[in-house]
């Protein structure tokens, strides 16, 4: 019976000690789990860019054009807004012609838009690599405008630059630790110039057009 006694006091002094022991035993907090910080923006870019542009209206203007781009982005440390100048510029195809008869003379006027381009402001909310932006700014075009009928071997041609604003946005992914991938929409007006046709001065009224463009950017860390 001592025995039994002794043996169940043991087995309780045992238990306690480790039940102490398992108390004392200090506890471990897991580590936090690593979030990767939001991309940055900041920093110059270049890039090219293409697309395909088209009157508004009543002009029937239409086609190409390609360029390049250069431009500053700035976004303040744990902020998703960014702000940003751009500077951009294109050659272009983008046409519209013609024809009316005058007493049995055809005459066919052209007009083509041979480059424009643009100084804009961006800002835009990004979310890690994406940024989605809008713009708008000063905007330039040079166009020449055609007067001709062949049958009397009559030509007249005049070129002109027309400045204006434009105003857009677009979607801009960097899927690249330096580049990015972008698609914009842009419309432009663009005020009225006097050209030289015929020896007369003739008002082109506002040239107004859309463009969509796609491009490239690498940026500078």
């Amino acid at each position: 019976m001592k025995r039994l006694l002794l043996a169940g006091v043991a087995l309780s002094v045992a238990t306690a000690a480790s039940a102490a022991d398992m108390r004392a035993r200090p506890y471990t907090k897991a580590p936090p789990a690593v979030v990767s910080p939001a991309y940055n923006w900041s920093g110059f870019y270049v890039g090219a860019m293409g697309g395909y542009g088209w009157g508004s209206g009543d002009s029937d203007a239409s086609g190409g054009f390609g360029g390049g781009t250069v431009g500053y982005n700035w976004q303040l440390p744990g902020s998703q807004f960014v702000f940003g100048v751009e500077v951009d510029a294109a050659g272009a195809s983008i046409k519209d012609s013609f024809t009316e008869d005058f007493g049995g003379i055809l005459v066919t006027t052209d007009s083509k838009i041979n480059s424009f381009g643009s100084v804009t402001g961006r800002a835009g909310f990004a979310m890690d690599a994406a940024l989605i932006y809008a713009k708008g700014g000063y905007a330039w075009a040079n166009n020449k405008a055609t007067i001709s009928a062949p049958a009397i071997g009559l030509t007249s041609s005049d070129s002109q630059t027309h400045s204006g604003f434009t105003i857009g946005g677009g979607l801009e992914y960097m899927f690249a630790p330096n580049w990015s991938a972008k698609g914009e929409y842009m419309y432009t007006s663009l005020g009225s110039e006097n050209y030289n046709l015929l020896g007369d001065q003739l008002a082109s009224g506002n040239l107004d057009f859309h463009t969509i463009k796609v491009g490239v950017n690498y940026h500078f860390r």
